[in-house]
């Protein structure tokens, strides 16, 4: 079964000075090119949410509206690019993942194959990565095509002039039914700072300078875009 993939590469990466977190390099690919071929895995279409990079193969990139408006406006202009000119129904499933997770591929597959065995009969509305210290990540995950649908309709209808800016992923997801998938340990770290980023053996992209490696405060890795 196939699944659409939603890749999310589009925020202001303001503890890392501005460099766009999508054009780091690891093992002389980008972190975008990275999750474009962990969401290929998912057999589906993959739609990148961020500004214009080169990669591999084509990909649709569309931005949220407005642009940096948040993870949830991410995740509702995916949809509304995986549905638009689409003659036929798409796959029941979405997979929404973060750019900025560079050995997200394993855990993905992990999540994918749970989405997928249970797909049948069951109440889930989405199946979420976890990882050993019982942190969850909402995007690294899978969840219902319709569930989701139904959510960012909800608060475009609730919100001053519908769009979703500065909407969370905690209110995107709110009331819908979720299940953890524990994933491979280091799946779903994430480059936040330029510590993480070095942990990770991600470098800075072209000629760009190496800046200061201290580290800075995490925020909520549910609030914000890669």
């Amino acid at each position: 079964m196939s699944v659409d993939a939603i890749i999310l590469a589009g925020g202001r990466s303001s503890r890392l000075g501005g460099v766009a977190k999508a054009s780091l390099l690891r093992d002389g690919r980008t972190l975008l090119q990275l999750a474009i071929d962990a969401a290929r895995a998912a057999g589906g279409r993959v739609v990148v949410v961020g500004p214009e990079l080169e990669t591999t193969a084509p990909v649709r990139f569309v931005r949220e509206r407005p642009a940096f408006g948040g993870p949830a406006a991410a995740i509702a202009a995916g949809l509304d690019a995986l549905r638009d000119g689409v003659a036929t129904e798409g796959p029941a499933q979405v997979a929404v993942l973060a750019c900025d997770m560079p050995d997200a591929a394993p855990a993905l597959t992990v999540v994918l194959e749970a989405a997928t065995a249970a797909a049948a009969g069951t109440d889930a509305d989405g199946w979420v990565a976890v990882d050993d210290s019982g942190r969850e990540q909402s995007l690294l995950a899978v969840y219902h095509r319709e569930a989701l649908e139904r959510r960012v309709a909800a608060l475009r209808t609730s919100q001053p002039g519908g769009d979703l800016a500065g909407v969370s992923v905690r209110q995107l997801l709110a009331g819908l039914v979720l299940r953890q998938v524990s994933v491979p340990d280091g799946g779903s770290a994430d480059v936040d700072t330029w510590a993480d980023a070095a942990d990770l053996g991600v470098d800075t992209a072209g000629e760009s300078p190496v800046p200061d490696m201290s580290t800075t405060p995490t925020a909520d890795p549910e609030e914000r875009l890669p």
